[in-house]
């Protein structure tokens, strides 16, 4: 059994692959994000921390699950309760199983 071992800091390339996101989004999202502030080298290279990612892929869901698109609203939802949040991703993941059956039993018919 293999274990991962986890780093300390991770490269723009490593956190775009970890993400799922172009460079340009995460480098935007650091300037509307105060929370997301990777370490830069003096080179000016980025070093994302696990809790970037975690902060950068918490962002990614409410924009693309919770389909709150718009910059402002995201900081609000952020702000908000995290519990009603949890909620809400649960039920979005439900949801989504949900609808993937559906899908499938109407292939089906």
């Amino acid at each position: 059994m293999e274990t991962e071992i986890t780093r300390e800091y991770y490269s723009l390339a490593e956190a775009k692959e970890m993400t799922g996101l172009p460079a340009s989004t995460l480098r935007y999202w650091e300037s509307q994000f105060p929370k997301l502030s990777p370490r830069k080298d003096g080179h000016g290279n980025r070093y994302y921390t696990l809790a970037d990612i975690e902060f950068i892929r918490r962002i990614k869901y409410i924009r693309d699950e919770l389909k709150i698109t718009r910059i402002d609203a995201i900081r609000r939802e952020l702000a908000g309760d995290t519990k009603n949040s949890d909620v809400r991703q649960r039920a979005a993941a439900i949801l989504e199983r949900v609808r993937k059956e559906l899908v499938d039993i109407r292939a089906n018919i």
